[in-house]
């Protein structure tokens, strides 16, 4: 009776001390994957951003290595810095690292995905499938909301403490090649 009393004290406080999940979180491994959504995009635009919050509830570090969405023909992580004054963008080649028992945030102005050479227009109320693929978690599909274009977040989502902003949906990528960025 002792040992069954102290395994049910182990369980709840693991499961208090993790932190909740959310019934439309989605979890993979060690990762959970909370608030995916994207901008509406105006028509004739050639990129759209995604963006979530990782969670790495695991002991081992992963990689968000990129993915897939039904909507581009590429998806890539993407870093957006301040360098001297200058706003950068690069993709993250070696992906975003994801360290044990860190919360990562993509958000608007800091790292998020790229998606490019889109379909079609997104729409706010759409929904766009997504196959996010990680190191160790290996490929997870996730449904992202699309929200308007000048959205910063999901309601009640904590803001991003990034500064600036920058909207891809509202920019011409048509001729943009990131290997002449200044980084």
């Amino acid at each position: 009776m002792k040992t069954l009393s102290l395994v049910l004290l182990s369980t709840t406080l693991v499961a208090l001390l993790s932190g909740p999940v959310r019934a439309d979180d989605v979890k993979a491994g060690d990762l959970v994957i909370s608030q995916p959504w994207s901008r509406a995009t105006p028509g004739g635009a050639k990129v759209a951003s995604g963006y979530l919050t990782i969670e790495n509830k695991g002991s081992a570090p992963d990689r968000l290595l990129g993915g897939s969405a039904e909507v581009a023909a590429k998806l890539d992580v993407h870093e957006i810095a301040m360098n001297g004054g200058v706003m950068t963008m690069r993709t993250l080649d070696g992906g975003l690292p994801l360290p044990p028992g860190s919360t990562v945030t993509l958000a608007p102005s800091r790292y998020h995905l790229m998606l490019s050479d889109i379909k079609r227009p997104l729409k706010q109320g759409d929904t766009i499938a997504m196959t996010l693929s990680f190191e160790k978690a290996g490929n997870v599909a996730v449904t992202f909301a699309v929200l308007g274009v000048g959205a910063m977040g999901p309601a009640g989502a904590a803001a991003p403490a990034t500064g600036g902003t920058m909207d891809h949906g509202t920019m011409d990528h048509g001729t943009m090649d990131h290997s002449k960025m200044k980084m």
